[in-house]
């Protein structure tokens, strides 16, 4: 006889303690590893979407995988630390020149702005608007504006905490990067090998469209926002607009936001009409306008080869992917969207399609007397 008695087979008391202490350990496995989440995350959407690249430099580095991967993790540096490091140097000169100029305005005193008058149809009326503007006071409208560079700048100390842990994000990043691309087909492996215990080929379907998802947001979305921010950002440099590193990298988190590079352009535009610099304003008009179409012609493209999705259900992943969960949610919101899409097409297609239930059979009709 056994020594310990066979257990019944349904045992609540013993269901309940084992769903408790299941649920404490994912808790309690959680909480140890949440501070390597956001980083991790931000890895596997790099490698996925950089892995075709790596495969390439293996080969050209004589099969050498090592090698591989240190080429590919010199490159993460330079594509993310080394622009994160110039933006913050820029944001910090930059904001302490505008403090400074900030604390010198005190008799500011805002342009006429005559050049309002040749708008058609509204013009006269914006002028007529500003001026009213100016005669109540135009003088004090910078007096009131003036105490809040001081809150703003101390708004930017108190942020200088997350500046840190961004960075350390950044740094972990780039260890699991380096990690996942030297074993890259062992972890694919033990993912795909985990969804097929999950839901069998479904699973294994999902995960591979997830992949697929990804590349197609890297291609066709942080792509196209690259190449957009870049042709922006060279032609606000040939015009002479003042801080040209911090609007770029303003241009590209529009463009990653789908806003287009538009909303940092068209003011270029106007300040350099303002300053009476009309030739390049003009350039940089017909520029702008290049540079704000392109992406109709490039992201469709781009997508198409990362995954064979509606171009529409992408787009709709990454805005709704970045209000809901921030930049991370750039990739995290497509994948949802694309595995959802794909899967639901799937259990649709089980039974076949419904006939022509609209169609009528003249020959049931009654006849009209």
């Amino acid at each position: 006889m056994s020594k310990y008695s066979q257990p019944p087979r349904f045992d609540l008391a013993r269901i309940l303690f084992s769903l408790v202490f299941i649920t404490i350990m994912i808790i309690a496995c959680f909480w140890v590893v949440q501070p390597f989440i956001l980083g991790f995350a931000w890895a596997c959407m790099v490698v996925i979407a950089t892995w075709p690249l790596l495969i390439k430099f293996q080969a050209l580095l004589w099969g050498r995988r090592s090698l591989a991967v240190l080429v590919m993790t010199l490159l993460l540096i330079l594509l993310f630390i080394v622009p994160i490091a110039v933006l913050v140097s820029s944001v910090v000169e930059n904001s302490s020149a505008l403090m400074s100029w900030g604390a010198r305005q005190e008799n500011f005193s805002p342009p006429t702005l005559e050049w309002l008058t040749s708008i058609p149809l509204v013009g006269e009326k914006l002028f007529n608007s500003w001026q009213a503007l100016l005669q109540s006071g135009g003088s004090g409208l910078f007096a009131k504006v003036q105490p809040y560079f001081g809150k703003t700048a101390t708004w930017l100390v108190a942020q200088a905490a997350h500046v840190g842990r961004f960075l350390m994000h950044c740094s972990l990043m780039l260890i699991f990067s380096a990690l996942l691309y030297y074993k890259g087909e062992a972890v694919a492996k033990a993912v795909r090998h985990f969804a097929i215990r999950l839901g069998q080929e479904r699973g294994d379907a999902a995960v591979i469209l997830a992949a697929q998802s990804i590349r197609a947001v890297a291609l066709g979305v942080v792509v196209t926002a690259i190449v957009q921010s870049v042709l922006g950002g060279v032609g606000l440099g040939l015009s002479g607009i003042p801080y040209t590193t911090l609007l770029t990298v303003l241009m590209f988190l529009c463009c990653l936001a789908q806003l287009g590079p538009l909303p940092v352009l068209i003011p270029a535009i106007i300040w350099l009409y303002w300053t009476g610099d009309n030739t390049w304003g003009t350039i940089l008009l017909v520029w702008s306008c290049v540079v704000g179409t392109i992406d109709n012609v490039i992201r469709p493209v781009l997508i198409k080869m990362g995954a064979d999705l509606p171009m529409l259900l992408i787009l709709s992943g990454v805005i709704g992917g970045l209000l809901a969960f921030g930049m991370i949610g750039i990739f995290i919101g497509p994948v949802v969207l694309a595995v959802s899409y794909r899967l639901l097409f799937a259990w649709m297609r089980e039974i076949p399609e419904p006939q022509n239930i609209l169609s009528v059979n003249t020959s049931n009709t009654p006849d009209k007397e």
